[in-house]
């Protein structure tokens, strides 16, 4: 009995990512490339035309991020498997991710040994997790979540911004703005704001470029 063809879809917007993953694929007679893509855009519009059974979906994507194409694609087919496969390794960032919708996290540093194996295993239906990724929710979980308001606040700090800056910007009053930041301090174990930032980075709750 032949197996079934994977047929796979490759989100990463570095063309020498992509060519290398299709490269590995085109080694496996059950697989197939069906898509390149390098945008979240052209990443839900391939994924509409060629409904593919895996999706490996980088996280990092320019103006569609790939938490925004994972929902997008997930809205137009509730039951398709994403894989994300990225080097940021953030409790938030893994939360993200598999809250909207992934089958599991992959880091980049995996490559090759376990994209065929977790490949097959999501195809399958099932949601592999490696221990570091089991490790980043459990730590996750042991920490106080931000607000919305408090990530653009702890955002704008991250660029540079004063407190009465950040008040001018989100059009509120500079002691509101204190005050999110001592729940941001709180929230984050921290008593100023270069360390607020930096554990904000470490664990994907912002990113800076």
């Amino acid at each position: 009995m032949t197996a079934q063809l994977i047929r796979v879809l490759c989100v990463d917007d570095h063309r020498l990512v992509r060519d290398g993953i299709a490269l590995i694929l085109s080694r496996e007679t059950d697989m197939r490339v069906v898509g390149l893509a390098a945008t979240g855009e052209d990443a839900v519009q391939i994924f509409k035309r060629e409904r593919p059974n895996v999706t490996l979906m980088d996280l990092r994507l320019g103006t569609m991020s790939g938490l925004e194409a994972i929902r997008a694609i997930r809205r137009e087919d509730p039951n398709a498997r994403i894989v994300v496969l990225t080097m940021y390794q953030g409790d938030e960032d893994v939360y993200g991710a598999l809250a909207a919708g992934a089958a599991t996290y992959l880091l980049k540093e995996a490559v090759p040994d376990d994209l065929i194996r977790v490949i097959r295993d999501v195809h399958a239906g099932q949601r592999p997790l490696d221990p570091a990724i089991k490790a980043a929710l459990a730590e996750r979980a042991s920490h106080p979540t931000l607000t919305p308001r408090e990530v653009e606040v702890l955002g704008l700090i991250a660029e540079g911004n004063r407190n009465k800056e950040i008040a001018a910007l989100l059009g509120i009053a500079e002691r509101t703005v204190n005050v999110h930041l001592k729940n941001i301090f709180g929230k984050l174990n921290v008593n100023e704001r270069t360390s607020a930032v930096k554990v904000a980075v470490r664990r994907g709750i912002i990113h800076m470029e």
